[in-house]
């Protein structure tokens, strides 16, 4: 992937809460792999809270990874907060991102804590979410097509061309996929499943939040994503009946890094704790843009949240397959024996 230029990114991105000048200034660069409604209010409620300005881009986790890496002899941002921690937990493997002991540590749920320990203290758990999928139940009573519940369900050909998942090359969410099947079913039999989706994919999106959005809007009978993008369309209105696989399913956590060499490291980690207080996770409650459960124990949980203590869950290994090198070894192999298929 050719990571964008520094300041188209910027310009692209959300110039959420500070001038340009804030870079110059040395006050913090935050890159947010998160929904800009989420990224406006936590930034505008710590700038209130520290007098600090800070300068944010946004792109999907995949193109901040990517950003990261080219950017490692010179950064040009202080924290990476939000987007799925397989990519974290590879830049932590690759020296990109900085060891800190967060005195918010003790505050935190058991899997946030162990993945901050699994990555000798270089990202930490802020958030966690499962993956399922979406539907419309009008758009499919209309279509005649069944209702589905299970993995096996969206590799019928009832579904031709009407599943719509992201990349994993670019998406988080995607990969996410991509590994809880292999362990589900094995690597053989999860590839077996995966070419014969593939038939079944309309496209395949940069994003993993494209997919529910999809969904909703009509465009695709099923979305494969993290609940939370469902639960957020339903929200607003969409007509969606969101899934847990009966096979089983996996969760993502979401993370949070300081990028090795940061040029405000001060401000990075004041950053860092202040966005592990249960103080900062319970804005997603208040502006009701995310519905994922809070990595503090005393954050406030948005009602609408999906209930992942009552979820089939698959014993996820994020030591394993989070690692940089199966990372890498599975995209390559889903690129070769996947994406390259004719439908």
């Amino acid at each position: 992937m050719k990571p964008r230029n520094w300041l188209s990114a910027l310009v692209a991105a959300l110039a959420l809460a500070a001038p340009l000048t804030a870079l110059a200034q040395g006050e913090l660069v935050l890159y947010c792999t998160a929904q800009a409604e989420r990224c406006r209010p936590m930034v505008a409620a710590f700038e209130k809270a520290t007098g600090i300005k800070v300068l944010v881009a946004r792109m999907s986790t995949g193109e901040f990874y990517a950003q990261i890496k080219a950017e490692a002899a010179n950064p040009r941002a202080d924290v990476w907060w939000g987007g799925t921690g397989d990519l974290h937990l590879q830049a932590a493997a690759e020296g990109l991102t900085l060891e800190y002991k967060s005195p918010k540590l003790a505050e935190l749920h058991d899997w946030a804590v162990r993945q901050a320990e699994q990555s000798k203290y270089r990202t930490v758990g802020v958030y966690a979410d499962a993956l399922g999928f979406s539907f419309n139940p009008d758009l499919l009573k209309k279509n005649k097509v069944p209702e589905p519940k299970c993995w096996s369900d969206l590799v019928k050909p009832v579904y031709r061309d009407e599943v719509l998942v992201a990349n994993p090359t670019s998406s988080g969410t995607s990969y996410t996929m991509l590994v809880t099947l292999v362990q589900l079913m094995g690597e053989d039999k999860a590839f077996d499943y995966l070419k014969a989706l593939h038939k079944n994919v309309l496209q395949y999106t940069k994003s993993g939040a494209t997919p529910a959005r999809a969904a909703a809007a009509g465009d695709a009978l099923v979305g494969v994503s993290f609940q939370h993008d469902a639960v957020a369309e339903v929200i607003g209105g969409a007509s969606l009946r969101i899934v847990s696989p009966c096979e089983g399913t996996s969760y993502e956590i979401g993370s949070m890094s300081i990028i090795n060499g940061a040029k405000n490291l001060e401000n990075a980690k004041k950053w860092y704790d202040w966005a592990l207080t249960a103080e900062a996770q319970s804005i997603d409650a208040q502006v009701k843009v995310s519905y994922q459960m809070p990595s503090n124990r005393n954050a406030s949980l948005p009602p609408p949240a999906p209930k992942i203590s009552e979820m089939k869950l698959i014993d996820y290994d994020f030591a394993k397959y989070d690692s940089s090198a199966e990372r890498t070894r599975l995209i390559e192999k889903w690129n070769k024996e996947v994406l390259a298929l004719p439908k």
